[in-house]
């Protein structure tokens, strides 16, 4: 039998109408925890108001919300199909002729397309609402600012010494050390005023100054002088510019190939901001592999109970998928398992032990 349209218009609003209230609920609570946490961090800046705390939990819940999307498509899932089941829409389908996967195709062909437009649409409004995030939380809440940039001729680092403020550019970064290459520094005292630049060969990070080679100095009020080896003041530490350098979740979905091949041309290793760009093209199939986890708990839930069983096998399959995330994550990000692998390994995983169960449930 094929599923007609009228048939398939109904379980697929059914389904988004379900998903899209659990999905409302995370983002509700995250919203509270959220702002409960602001106000913790806040609690000794007296100078920061609650209206700006509101509007920064608001800023931070589309990136977090975006991290329980599937969780709410496979809890959402599972309710809505135990309400097909419970209202016995679903035994009168099946005794049509119609089977269980002509059932969920409606349910998988939404959840692709709110997928498709998480990637597409969801994910850049998110990572400007993220960047404004940090900017905020840096300017009111950690009194810093951000010492790096990475953009298409080089690296830059702002950083302050006893004569005021200079910036550090450098064309590429020597693996994951802080070994610049190509170094040239600019200096500047007090109102800005241009001091001089020292151009090196390289510079490496020692604590409380970089060591630089080959060294030219040229000051405003002196002649230019060479060195072989010359130590320049800096306030800089490696915790702090490895923390400066821009979060994953700041960069959207169009703008990830161009700053993961920038990051690259510098000497930075873009492995975090792969994975990321491979997480976010597997959405779409990590929300239908939710659908057929969703199906294997719920659909054969039987009248007379299963409802407790159903639960736990709910919490135990998003626990699965949770702990197989990270780890594939954290194997990609050690050079174990390739990009694209380590982000597409849950996903493809998950959803072939779910068209197994189901296999086996409908025509085992």
């Amino acid at each position: 039998m094929n599923l007609s349209w009228t048939l398939s218009r109904y379980l697929g609003r059914q389904f988004l109408f379900v998903v899209m209230i659990t999905f409302g609920v995370f983002l509700a609570l995250i919203f509270m925890i959220e702002l409960v946490e602001l106000l913790r961090r806040s609690s000794d800046k007296p100078d920061i108001s609650f209206g700006l705390l509101i509007s920064m939990a608001l800023m931070e819940v589309p990136r977090l919300g975006g991290k329980t999307l599937p969780f709410a498509v496979l809890f959402g899932g599972m309710a809505a199909f135990l309400r097909l089941s419970r209202n016995n829409e679903l035994v009168i389908a099946r005794a049509a002729g119609v089977s269980v996967w002509q059932f969920i195709t409606p349910a998988l062909v939404v959840s692709f397309i709110v997928g498709a437009f998480v990637v597409t649409v969801y994910n850049p409004v998110s990572s400007t609402l993220t960047t404004r995030f940090g900017q905020l939380e840096s300017k009111y809440l950690e009194q810093r600012t951000s010492f790096v940039a990475v953009s298409s001729n080089g690296l830059w680092l702002r950083q302050a010494d006893s004569t005021g403020q200079s910036v550090v550019h450098a064309l590429r970064m020597d693996g994951q050390g802080l070994t610049l290459e190509e170094v040239t520094i600019y200096l500047y005292g007090e109102g800005n005023r241009f001091l001089g630049r020292i151009d090196a060969e390289s510079a490496a990070l020692r604590p409380g100054h970089w060591e630089l080679h080959d060294v030219w100095v040229l000051m405003v009020d002196d002649q230019p002088r060479k060195y072989e080896t010359f130590q320049q003041e800096t306030s800089l530490t490696e915790k702090q510019i490895e923390e400066s350098f821009a979060r994953e979740e700041t960069i959207s979905f169009w703008e990830l190939p161009h700053f993961i091949s920038t990051a690259e041309a510098a000497g930075f290793s873009a492995r975090r901001y792969q994975i990321y760009f491979h997480q976010l093209l597997a959405t779409p199939a990590m929300l239908c592999t939710m659908v057929l986890v969703a199906a294997v708990f719920s659909m054969r839930v039987s009248r007379m109970g299963g409802m407790l069983q159903m639960v736990l096998g709910g919490i135990m399959a998003g626990f699965l998928v949770y702990f197989l995330g990270n780890l594939s994550i954290a194997l990609g990000l050690s050079g174990i398992l390739p990009a694209a692998l380590a982000a597409w390994a849950p996903s493809i995983v998950v959803m072939l032990l779910g068209l197994a169960v189901l296999f086996h449930l409908e025509d085992g």
